[in-house]
């Protein structure tokens, strides 16, 4: 009698280990918010699947408990919880309460993910693959020459590194003119031009923006930071008309351009004015960083709270464990909310000065989300610089938006309902 009964007390504890669940906590408890991105997309690249539990507990995932799991969580550091099903009956319950703003978004498959950036940054490394890199989450380098070859569509999620589409080389020339690597980047890019038929290098980038637009209307997710967010557009808005000086592409800019831009080519901004000065670090006034004047002690941004049963869509953009987030600087540092189209979601707002710095919307059958500012941990990043050890920054609230907009894509949709 006494087998049978250690028999069956083991099969006990066999089937509960089997029906736990293990819950990834991303409140204050969490040792690292950004590997435990790392650990979610490491379940669904397994054939997983992710329960997304929005404003429960900082946004927590939730999965079937594995020992390779688990063992993956201790070697990345990622803090953990092993839960019975009593537990996990307990938070479903509560998450379901139509009273609670809370809810409940399936992680179904693996996003394939890539990166718009060149092969040589120079001195500039970007955010997204500095915490793509740091969550060991797999992602591809494309390029010009891979946009315009129509490798998108093998992806889902593409992102836009800090990327000039207006042919003017970010405007180093009035900041770094002689830097190896800005004269090495000019000679690239024109020969890349030259190699595809283009008579300079702005018609190239503008060719590769429609291409990057129709991925988005196809279906695809964009992400942009910094200057590939406005320039993008700005880019698009100029298609019939020269904003590039001579200094950039052998002609001066057209006189008329200003009146010749198209608003109804871009996605996000409309009625912004350009600046074709090519001294000025500034695209257009859709920045508004070189007008601002605050310091790093007194700049932060706060993010909406949106219904998490009603506005799915940017309640996951925004599931973080803090909601004032440390403003950082970049070519395009804040966005101005008068510039914004009547469509677009603003995520995240420094109301003095009208800023909006976190943004998303809806292009075809595709979204995008832009996002102002160069590292979400170095203020004011200079190029000689080394980049962000995000080893010293694991539970960064900036670096977690970006990495909402990763795991976007595997969710299972539920429409946005307002």
């Amino acid at each position: 009698m006494k087998h049978i009964f250690l028999s069956f007390t083991f099969v006990l504890l066999a089937f509960s280990i089997k029906a736990a669940s293990l819950l990834l906590p991303m409140d204050e408890v969490q040792k690292d918010h950004l590997k435990s991105y790392g650990i979610a997309f490491w379940v669904l690249k397994n054939g997983g699947e992710v329960d997304w539990l929005l404003n429960y507990r900082g946004g927590s995932f939730m999965t079937a408990y594995d020992k390779k799991l688990e063992n993956e969580c201790k070697i990345r550091g990622v803090s953990y919880e092993v839960l019975p099903d009593a537990k996990v009956s307990e938070i479903i319950t509560l998450i379901n309460d139509p009273s609670v703003n809370m809810d409940l978004v399936k992680l179904e498959k693996a996003p394939r993910i890539a990166v718009y950036s060149p092969p040589d940054k120079g001195l500039l490394e970007d955010a997204v693959v500095l915490v793509l890199k740091y969550a060991e989450i797999p992602f591809d380098m494309v390029y010009d020459e891979q946009v315009l070859k129509g490798d998108l569509p093998k992806y889902d999620w593409l992102h836009l590194h800090h990327e000039d589409f207006t042919g003017q080389f970010s405007k180093f020339n009035g900041g770094s003119p002689y830097q190896p690597w800005y004269i090495q980047d000019m000679k690239d890019e024109n020969a890349m031009a030259k190699k595809w038929g283009f008579s300079k290098v702005s018609k190239m980038k503008l060719e590769v923006a429609q291409r990057i637009r129709d991925f988005c209307a196809g279906g695809g997710f964009l992400f942009a930071m910094c200057s590939g967010a406005d320039s993008f557009d700005l880019a698009l808005a100029a298609v019939n008309t020269d904003i590039c000086d001579e200094i950039y592409d052998g002609d001066p800019p057209d006189p008329s351009a200003q009146s010749k831009l198209d608003f109804s080519q871009t996605i996000a901004f409309q009625n912004f004015t350009v600046d074709v000065n090519p001294y000025t670090m500034r695209f257009s006034n859709i920045d508004v960083g070189r007008s601002r004047g605050r310091d790093m002690s007194t700049d932060f941004f706060t993010l909406f709270d949106f219904s998490a049963k009603w506005d799915v869509i940017p309640s996951m953009l925004t599931q973080n464990h803090e909601k004032v987030i440390k403003g950082f600087m970049g070519l395009a540092t804040a966005f101005n909310k008068d510039k914004l189209k009547p469509n677009v979601t603003i995520m995240g707002e420094k109301k003095v000065g009208n800023e909006a710095k976190y943004i998303h919307g809806e292009y075809g059958k595709g979204q995008w989300t832009f996002y102002g500012g160069h590292d979400p941990e170095d203020y004011q990043h200079n190029p000689n610089e080394p980049p962000t050890d995000l080893a010293l920054h694991p539970n960064s609230p900036g670096y977690r938006l970006i990495l909402n907009n990763i795991l976007f894509p595997a969710a299972k949709k539920k429409k946005q309902k307002t």
